[in-house]
């Protein structure tokens, strides 16, 4: 991360639930981190490509969202020039192997279950946010 630009976190997930309690554990969290959240991957791969968008540091990423699933929106951005470089952490309930597998093939950087309880999604994300801070990260656009 360069000192001048905070962490860029896209979630990316269609229960408006999850979203907001993302957005709660995020503001707790209070790092020098920006949380955007999405409803969909096609809303997703729209902003990637509108112009002067500050791509994400990290993109969250739910595996099961309908038309476009989480892989499918893993697999268009690893194919991308520009996007491919973009840490994506597929976080999602799924705890089925095959899934996880799938993720790891396409090149996700890590597989994340999402906790039942908010407390501990709320360890989870200030977990994360110290990690992605930290981590040297490549910018592009």
């Amino acid at each position: 991360m360069t000192p001048d630009r905070p962490l860029q976190v896209w979630l990316v997930d269609d229960s408006p639930t999850d979203r907001l309690l993302a957005e709660e554990a995020f503001a707790q969290v209070g790092a020098d981190c920006t949380l955007s959240t999405l409803a969909s991957g096609p809303d997703t791969l729209t902003a990637l490509h509108t112009p002067g968008v500050a791509l994400p540091s990290v993109l969250l990423l739910d595996l099961n969202m309908p038309g476009m699933n989480g892989l499918e929106v893993l697999s268009v951005l690893k194919a991308h020039h520009t996007f491919r470089y973009i840490p994506v952490i597929m976080l999602t309930t799924s705890q089925n192997e095959q899934d996880i597998q799938q993720a790891y093939q396409q090149r996700a950087s890590a597989y994340v279950i999402k906790p039942v309880r908010f407390e501990d999604f709320l360890q989870q994300v200030e977990g994360f946010v110290a990690f992605w801070s930290r981590a040297q990260l490549v910018t592009r656009r």
